[in-house]
């Protein structure tokens, strides 16, 4: 129960104990973050750089020469009221005089002029181009309209300040309004919101970009460890970061190279005690061997009946097979083991399989063998282990004796693929898969296997139910 329990907790990690910790330490918890905290500083950071910016906006018009005689339009409009009101009673004279004081000592660079209750305009300090030296009203209205939305900044006050005294007619100053600080305009603070929108939209791709780009830069770097190996040939440990998903998938990565090399030790360890194995029994074995032998010697000398004399050749015959099988074992594991040496030079292996046919010859007229043998008169030059060349061809005809014996056929050619010269041994037996399901039918084919592999050579094999059919290649 407890095991099945385990188990699905490993299938439906969202179950475990502790997830809210592990939410926490998420790059969706922290990508969230990112999200809120820019959510949060939203109205703090929007008044803020308002008034930021209302601060410089401030100190750059601080800064920023002034006309002393100017202050402020306010300033300036009700200084020019004051001295509207202060000619009351005046008569004109006084007023053209009183205006060209006030202009020197108070608005200097200023225009000035004055009109009478007639219309009539009396001073122009200084003269003024296209001014009407008659008004009628349709001119003062249209002087009004362009004073208020065009050109200088403009101020006009009836002499004596009252609704009553309109009879002593108005006075007008018109001053450049450089003189005076220029409010900010809505174009300045709608280029003010969008700089803002720009800004804060900008700052969080940027601390998006450096969420994702950190994200990348860790999964590359784990992809590179994955991809390098070691001495053993096992991939290297990655240094493990954060406890979120990749960190996660850091620690699976290095438990499983741990894994891997612990079933590779446990791998050695079993493959040195079986070779070990093998080679301690085989030499144990020989010894008894030696021994049975040479009491079957002195048997066959003692006058036997003859079914004991077939009992003796029947028993020399199997140790021979044994001895044989032991051999074989004691090459293998050599072979296996890297101990086999081998000395790979130029021969003509046809030279070779002529000698080993021979040898093997009588064994195949004694079991009834047809033999076809088809070798070309010129020499074929292969890089190869004569003694270890000879051991192949022996476990290969020896296979054929002993599993493939019923086809009663034996064949020996060259045959050329794609211009390269092949070596073919066929025989008729009851193929591969039958000969596998036999004990000792398949040490020597894998010994042929690793003889082939240590001479560059490439074994190909063919099996039926109608026969087997090995092929050998240089791959030299």
């Amino acid at each position: 129960m407890s095991r099945t329990r385990k188990d699905w907790r490993r299938l439906h990690p969202s179950s475990r104990p502790g997830q809210g910790g592990r939410f926490r330490s998420s790059l969706l918890f922290r990508y969230l973050v990112i999200i809120v905290v820019a959510m949060m500083l939203l109205p703090i950071v929007l008044p803020a750089t308002a008034l930021i910016y209302s601060v410089f906006l401030n100190w750059g018009a601080d800064i920023k020469p002034k006309n002393a005689y100017y202050p402020s339009a306010t300033h300036t409009e009700n200084s020019w009221h004051r001295e509207a009101v202060a000619l009351k009673g005046a008569t004109p004279e006084q007023i053209s005089v009183h205006l060209r004081k006030i202009q020197q000592d108070m608005f200097p660079n200023s225009q000035i002029f004055w009109v009478d209750p007639a219309g009539k305009t009396r001073l122009e300090l200084p003269t003024q181009p296209n001014m009407p030296k008659q008004w009628n009203a349709a001119q003062a209205i249209e002087f009004m309209k362009q004073a208020s939305y065009e050109g200088p900044f403009t101020v006009v006050a009836f002499i004596g300040g009252g609704k009553n005294d309109v009879n002593q007619g108005y006075m007008v100053l018109k001053v450049p309004r450089s003189f005076f600080e220029q409010p900010p305009t809505d174009s300045s603070m709608l280029m003010y919101y969008l700089f803002f929108i720009v800004l804060i939209l900008g700052t969080f791709i940027f601390v998006s970009l450096l969420f994702f780009g950190g994200i990348r830069r860790r999964l590359l770097q784990l992809q590179a460890a994955m991809s390098q190996r070691g001495e053993d040939g096992l991939p290297i440990l990655v240094t493990t970061g954060r406890p979120d998903e990749i960190g996660k998938l850091e620690e699976a990565f290095n438990q499983m190279v741990e894994q891997l090399a612990e079933s590779r030790g446990r791998e050695r360890q079993e493959e040195e005690l079986r070779k070990r194995l093998v080679a301690d029994l085989s030499h144990d074995i020989r010894t008894p061997l030696t021994v049975v032998r040479s009491h079957l010697y002195t048997l066959d000398g003692e006058n036997l009946s003859s079914r004991g004399k077939q009992s003796i050749t029947l028993m020399e015959n199997k140790l021979k097979d044994l001895g044989s099988l032991i051999d074989n074992l004691l090459t293998y594991n050599l072979l296996a083991s890297g101990k086999y040496t081998m000395n790979n030079t130029p021969r003509d292996i046809l030279r070779l399989v002529r000698e080993c046919v021979a040898s093997w010859y009588p064994v195949w007229e004694k079991e009834g063998f047809e033999v076809d043998i088809d070798l070309p008169e010129h020499s074929m030059v292969w890089n190869v282990d004569e003694q270890g060349f000879r051991r192949l061809l022996d476990n290969l005809f020896q296979n054929v004796v002993r599993h493939a014996a019923s086809g009663r056929f034996i064949g020996v050619q060259v045959q050329k693929d794609n211009g390269t010269e092949a070596l073919v041994i066929t025989d008729k037996g009851p193929g591969m898969e039958q000969q596998s399901s036999e004990k000792g039918a398949g040490i020597g084919l894998a010994i042929t296997e690793l003889l082939a592999r240590e001479m560059n050579l490439e074994r190909e094999i063919f099996s039926s139910s109608a026969g087997t059919r090995i092929r050998f290649l240089n791959k030299t």
